[in-house]
């Protein structure tokens, strides 16, 4: 299975939720399920907080019902039993080491393996060549500060000009996503410039209009 965008020629719309617990579980697919119905969104992470394996499904079963009801691709942060047990369409793993590699042998080729928090672009190429559907730039993870957004373009830029293999890009505000698609990305991944907003409906419908006006110059 691959990751297709959902605009072409252009960039596509990626999400990745909070960590989710059983506390806000419910209120936030109800506005996950507002923000796919109201924008094209091609994927969507789920991030799990520490939770059981029964806690995690009854957390992920709805969005995945949305995300499935709006032809948005559903993947799990690290976890690709879950991801398995639960019907969504893949894993998200950090790093082109061992995860990566048992996510390849245990869910390809019918389900996605993106691979982020790839800090060089040796380690890139490395998940490139291992087999994930995607690499994803720019995230913070584990406390680490966020690319800076010149550099982030620049390697994104790189990343374009030589690799078949998709390319996400995180972009901490909307303004960034579009700097990040006319780089060339092939989706932009939104977290909290999406959830933060008053309306997460309405940011996501702004970015997605950003977007498309990105797409719209491309030759």
């Amino acid at each position: 299975m691959l990751l297709t965008p959902r605009n072409s020629p252009g960039c596509s719309l990626y999400l990745i939720t909070p960590l989710l617990s059983v506390a806000d579980a419910d209120a936030f697919a109800r506005v996950f399920a507002e923000v796919v119905g109201a924008a094209p969104i091609a994927c969507a992470l789920v991030r799990l907080a520490p939770v059981t394996q029964t806690d995690a499904k009854a957390i992920v079963a709805p969005v995945l019902r949305a995300a499935v009801a709006a032809d948005c691709a559903l993947l799990i942060e690290s976890d690709g039993r879950l991801a398995a047990r639960v019907g969504a369409d893949g894993v998200h793993v950090n790093g082109a080491g061992a995860d990566l590699v048992a996510a390849v042998e245990s869910l390809k080729p019918e389900r996605i393996v993106g691979a982020g928090f790839l800090r060089t672009r040796d380690e890139a190429m490395t998940a490139g060549e291992m087999g994930a559907d995607y690499v994803m730039f720019g995230e913070p993870h584990r406390g680490a500060t966020m690319t800076e957004l010149q550099s982030l373009t620049e390697r994104v830029g790189w990343w374009a000009e030589i690799f078949e293999t998709p390319c996400v890009a995180y972009a901490d505000t909307i303004a960034a996503a579009g700097a990040l698609a006319g780089a060339g990305a092939d989706f932009v991944a939104l977290g909290e410039a999406i959830w933060g907003r008053r309306s997460p409906s309405e940011a996501a419908r702004e970015a997605q209009a950003l977007l498309a006006g990105v797409g719209a110059k491309v030759p």
